[in-house]
């Protein structure tokens, strides 16, 4: 295993500028997997990472032991940092000491849309966006599509929210969702304090794409005018409204139980 001690190494700057700018992370198609769950979840389901990274005082950890050994008969290069150098680099506080490099997958636009999916226009906050990817992964959801105002899919803190869902989900990102959407042969329904019609009340057992918006705007009038329906969740009047993230939670698993009763 290579050791790096110095910031000026060429390889740990590189590091860090992936750890700390969404933009780099964007153009470089790269970004750095913090933590055993997360190298656990990406080794199960998408193979082999491009880097291990440790940190010195990691390396006796028997969680990190363990992905060692594997990246090693992986013939994965594995380097290590001295505990203030991966701290530099690291997002996680307090975090056990191990992160993978690897490429941000980019799967190619389905030209039909058959599959329970979700549509997402501008949505802002990390916490959110990886609560509902999260929440799709559990509902069975396979397909996520982005609008390019939508907080970046692979960022740390989006990733640590979606706890390993990125690697059940096809993630679409800097997606026309309006060509989407008009070429979509399933229905588009989005969910609107305009309506009387429940979730309760619509037919969910069909596939459907989910469409949801910015947490303060919502979603835009183009977008809203390509929904084949609008549905509402009931909640008490002296709440104005529902958190992005837990209206999606509620409309997926209300649709996962409909299905279940086909």
């Amino acid at each position: 295993m290579k050791q790096i001690t110095s910031r000026e190494n060429s390889l740990y700057k590189e590091l860090k500028l992936l750890a700390t700018s969404s933009q780099v992370r964007r153009k470089a198609g790269r970004t750095l997997l913090d933590g055993v769950h997360l190298c656990e979840a990406y080794q199960q389901h998408l193979g082999a990472p491009e880097l291990c990274i440790v940190s010195d005082a990691a390396l006796n950890d028997p969680e990190v032991s363990k992905l060692l050994e594997l990246c090693e008969s992986q013939h994965i290069q594995c380097i290590s940092l001295p505990a203030n150098l991966y701290q530099a680099i690291s997002q996680v506080e307090h975090g056990v000491g191990i992160m993978f490099l690897v490429n941000t997958p980019s799967p190619a636009l389905p030209e039909n849309i058959s599959e329970n999916s979700v549509a997402l226009d501008g949505l802002q906050d990390p916490g959110n966006l990886g609560s509902i990817l999260r929440s799709a992964a559990a509902a069975g959801i396979k397909n996520v599509f982005c609008s390019s105002g939508t907080v970046f899919a692979w960022s740390p803190k989006v990733m640590r929210a979606g706890m390993g869902a990125h690697f059940l989900l096809n993630i679409f990102e800097n997606i026309d969702l309006e060509v989407v959407l008009k070429n979509a042969s399933i229905p588009v329904l989005s969910t609107s304090s305009h309506t009387k019609t429940t979730i309760y009340q619509a037919d969910l057992a069909q596939p459907l794409i989910w469409l949801f918006g910015h947490e303060g705007q919502g979603v835009s009038g183009s977008l809203m005018a390509l929904a084949d329906m609008t549905v509402t969740i009931p909640q008490q009047a002296a709440i104005e409204s529902l958190n992005v993230a837990a209206s999606a939670a509620i409309c997926f698993f209300e649709q996962v139980r409909q299905q279940s009763f086909q």
